[in-house]
């Protein structure tokens, strides 16, 4: 597996772990939805948090949040919609972002960005 691949593996179970050190509950992990992938899809509340992980080495190059494409909301939204519908959930729904960067020097920065975007068509 590519070294990028491993840091984006690790980056999830660190969000993971993250949220239910926080008090959330995982509900789904890499859920697909045609050409859509969800990366987590947690529960808190009545809150169902949409939440897509960008993991980094460092932000030489902008923070990691700023990588979550247009396309890539549009794709989201498109599987959310699809998954609170099949499951008649009655939910508010949450769009976060968990941006993590890493050191080799420091422990992981994890940021967690509640309501992180809206869609609008």
């Amino acid at each position: 597996m590519a070294s990028h691949n491993d840091l984006g593996k690790n980056g999830e179970q660190l969000a993971v772990d993250f949220l239910k050190t926080n008090g959330y509950e995982i509900v789904e992990q890499n859920y697909f939805f045609q050409k859509a992938e969800v990366d987590i899809i947690a529960r808190k509340r009545d809150i169902l948090a949409v939440i897509e992980v960008k993991s980094r080495t460092g932000n030489d190059y902008g923070d990691p949040e700023t990588f979550v494409s247009k396309k890539k909301i549009q794709l989201l939204v498109k599987a959310i919609d699809h998954y609170v519908i099949s499951k008649d959930l009655d939910v508010k729904v949450r769009f976060d972002i968990i941006a993590i960067i890493y050191s080799k020097s420091k422990p992981p920065v994890i940021n967690h960005l509640e309501d992180a975007f809206y869609f609008m068509q």
